[in-house]
């Protein structure tokens, strides 16, 4: 499994593995499923339980294909929609824990959704063997639409277990601070500590400075220098992560 290395708007390098072949196109089986199971009950509902067959007699040849091309249009912006929704994650990709990052560090948009989806069209021409071989010889297997778009599809799953990195001893008296964290993931909080252990090690005040407003600005906190330094604050999110969280020893 392949790493990218995505730098984050607040200039900070964090590594993610990225998505292998295999689960992307395990995830896009479960969407495929899950759309084939929309068109089937939608045509089951429409021709025997409301009955409603009878408005295809006498149209023409692309008049009804007018109509089933509208019946099934929920399956063609499937990825588009739930992408936007899901934080660039479909039911598949969820399942799979996979999800849809631009490589520049910045949350996915719209904008970028929409392009891998028209480019979807390209990607899954000749039975999806143009995007399969853009993911293979593509450095962090990227297909077109993720290249076009400047995304690309990691993995979330740990090679290691979460709590390995972000148990904290807490006393049974522990007052947190910042409830606010609770907004965050595991994977959120294993990459805020294997990032601030590594700065600390290295006494990178720089990463540990940055690492601080990123976090203040994901929660949308604002501390008092005066009162709690930056490594002070660190600790004390990821003690009150483990707080909230129930993750004890």
């Amino acid at each position: 499994m392949s790493q990218i290395a995505i730098n984050t708007s607040q200039n900070v390098n964090i590594n993610f593995n990225t998505a292998s072949v295999g689960e992307r196109m395990l995830a896009f089986i479960i969407d495929l499923l899950i759309r084939v199971a929309y068109i089937v009950i939608i045509l089951y509902l429409f021709f025997n339980i409301l009955d409603l067959g009878y408005l295809l007699n006498g149209l023409d040849s692309w008049s009804v294909m007018a109509v089933y091309i509208i019946l099934s249009f929920p399956t063609y912006i499937y990825p588009l929609v739930l992408e936007s929704l899901m934080e660039g994650q479909t039911p598949g990709k969820k399942l799979m824990k996979i999800r849809v990052v631009k490589i520049d560090g910045y949350q996915a948009g719209f904008g970028d959704y929409m392009i891998r989806w028209v480019f979807r069209l390209i990607d899954v021409s000749f039975a999806g063997v143009v995007g399969l071989i853009s993911m293979i010889v593509s450095k962090n297997n990227q297909r077109l639409g993720d290249i076009a778009s400047g995304t690309a599809v990691i993995s979330l799953k740990n090679n290691i277990n979460i709590s390995h990195t972000i148990l904290e001893n807490i006393n049974e008296d522990y007052v947190p601070s910042f409830p606010q964290v609770i907004a965050l993931s595991d994977n959120d909080m294993r990459i805020i500590k294997d990032n601030y252990t590594k700065a600390v090690k290295a006494d990178d005040r720089q990463i540990i400075s940055k690492l601080s407003d990123k976090i203040k600005s994901i929660l949308k906190l604002e501390i008092d220098p005066t009162k709690m330094t930056e490594k002070q604050f660190i600790n004390v999110i990821i003690k009150d992560y483990n707080y909230y969280t129930g993750k004890d020893n």
